[in-house]
């Protein structure tokens, strides 16, 4: 559960982590001086291709959305009651595109990558003592884990509608708590085995 990477040889795991995460932050501040639905939109498309050039693999990694398919419904149907449905239908798509976005990033990117990215962003940290490649891990962590957890709802959804006939409920806060807690012993469990953020593989000719 720590990596949610899809190997392969594709443009996208060609590019190096660093420009997809700087990427994603560009593409994020876009969304502020044009937030029209037309610009969600292209954008969509975009990305909906881009999983498209990775295969059945690539595909299949869509159904990382479906947990939030009910807020968007939610948030287009407050505007539709405000009347303002073409504001809310950018809101939805702007939404949309972000997650599949670094949700691309994660399944293209190894974690090892992702850590060896965002660690010089903490260097000046190393002079007080502090450990940047274990906070190097954290950030990759929490980017790694949002679609990770995105899948664990969707699965107790279809749990509870298979119970119920209803896909949401609050009964469901309780158990996705505790699944979360013990992915996360899961996941100290085995870096711990691995020797923790030290013990995982760094680039080549780093020491």
């Amino acid at each position: 559960m720590i990596s949610l990477y899809i190997g392969g040889t594709s443009w996208a795991h060609r590019l190096s982590a660093r420009f997809k995460l700087v990427t994603l932050f560009i593409i994020s501040l876009l969304f502020i001086p044009f937030p029209q639905y037309w610009f969600s939109l292209g954008l969509l498309v975009l990305v909906l291709s881009a999983y498209a050039s990775l295969g059945e693999r690539g595909l299949l990694a869509l159904k990382v959305v479906r947990p939030l398919l009910w807020i968007f419904g939610f948030i287009l149907a407050f505007h539709v009651v405000l009347g303002s449905y073409a504001e809310g239908v950018a809101v939805v798509l702007r939404l949309f595109s972000m997650v599949l976005i670094a949700n691309f990033v994660s399944i293209t990117t190894p974690l090892e990558e992702m850590m060896d990215a965002v660690e010089p962003l903490f260097r000046p940290l190393g002079f007080f003592g502090v450990s940047t490649r274990r906070i190097s891990l954290a950030v990759a962590l929490v980017i790694r884990f949002i679609p990770v957890l995105l899948g664990l709802y969707a699965s107790l959804q279809e749990a509870y509608f298979a119970r119920t006939g209803k896909r949401n409920s609050w009964r469901l806060l309780a158990p996705f708590a505790l699944h979360t807690l013990k992915m996360a012993e899961h996941v100290a469990e085995a870096l711990t085995a691995r020797g923790g953020a030290e013990g995982l593989p760094k680039r080549s000719g780093e020491r």
